[in-house]
């Protein structure tokens, strides 16, 4: 089976890790083919386009490690030399600010996929946290447009269920929960319910399942094998062709770091408390992908559904969107 992953396509579909060199190895450790990684959560137009330069730099200064993802195409060629392809996302559209020429801007700059609310109100729509969920504004039906015609796909892992759906039926390209839990086993505001996940797909969308250890069912105490059959939960729902792999590693970020992403805006009211975040044992680190396949091996998967949901269902999907 470590044969299988290593020959495998290997996509993760959210990490926001506190990016260092030591990170970017374990990536490599762990047979990442490529992983979207986040450059923006609550930051505006100026300081995430700060992080994408700082990012631009990394691409220049761990070439030997990174290679930055424009279309799938990258994908293979990440693959091939043996490198992690990096994608670059965000968590909100609050970069866009109200402008929407900036999001040909980002597209250019290498963001494949933009999350269109992070837990809280936008200009564009509502977060899962928010007590009234007003759904897809009007100016947030222009931008679904324009990051359609430019190529860019929209994420709604944070995004509240009426404020998904109406994106789900704007949209003329697939969109995706890109790192989301079922409600059906841990009923959280971050979890999608068993209908909601069925909808996504029956509409052309994408799950990727996380191990994000407040959404698991058994928290702090989840092994990889938990983690496994989270995923084969939403299998059973959807099918195993639009489903793969989203952990939300935050590995090597600090209690601060926490305080900033359950505030309003970084800094306003507090909307949830982690608690210690514990990964799943098995899957402590991106180093510990091999033991991913392993499990899936172990819970009685054949071959070809191991790689579709490890990345080859993601390449799929990204395709659709991002085109040839």
């Amino acid at each position: 089976m470590p044969d299988l992953h290593q020959d495998a396509i290997v996509i993760d579909g959210l990490i926001v890790s506190n990016w260092s060199r030591a990170v970017f190895e374990d990536m490599r450790r762990g047979g990442l083919t490529a992983a979207n990684c986040t450059c923006s959560i609550w930051e505006g137009f100026q300081a995430t386009m700060d992080n994408i330069s700082r990012w631009k730099r990394w691409f220049a200064e761990h070439g030997d490690l990174l290679l930055q993802v424009h279309d799938v195409a990258d994908i293979a060629r990440a693959k091939r030399l043996g490198k992690t392809g990096v994608i670059l996302g965000f968590q909100n559209v609050s970069a866009f600010e109200d402008r929407l020429g900036s999001i040909a801007l980002f597209k250019a700059l290498g963001v494949g996929i933009a999350q269109i609310a992070y837990n809280t109100q936008n200009l564009v729509g509502t977060g899962c946290y928010e007590s009234r969920d007003g759904g897809l504004s009007d100016f947030g039906r222009e931008v679904i447009g324009e990051m359609n015609r430019v190529g860019m796909m929209c994420d709604l892992s944070h995004v509240g269920p009426k404020t998904s759906q109406d994106v789900i039926r704007a949209s003329t390209k697939p969109v995706c929960y890109s790192h989301c839990l079922p409600a059906g086993l841990k009923a959280h505001p971050r979890n999608k319910s068993d209908a909601e996940l069925k909808f996504i797909v029956d509409h052309g969308g994408f799950v990727g399942v996380t191990m994000f250890p407040p959404f698991l069912k058994q928290g702090t105490a989840a092994t990889v094998d938990d983690y496994v059959a989270a995923i084969d939960y939403v299998i059973a729902i959807v099918g195993e062709e639009r489903v793969g792999i989203g952990t939300d590693f935050t590995q090597g970020h600090d209690q601060a770091f926490f305080e900033w992403i359950t505030h309003d805006k970084g800094y306003a009211r507090e909307l949830t408390q982690f608690g210690e975040i514990v990964n799943p044992a098995g899957m402590r680190t991106i180093a510990d992908f091999p033991n991913l396949t392993r499990a899936m091996a172990r819970a009685g998967w054949h071959e070809g559904k191991i790689r579709r949901v490890l990345g080859e269902n993601w390449v799929r999907v990204l395709g659709e969107v991002w085109g040839a």
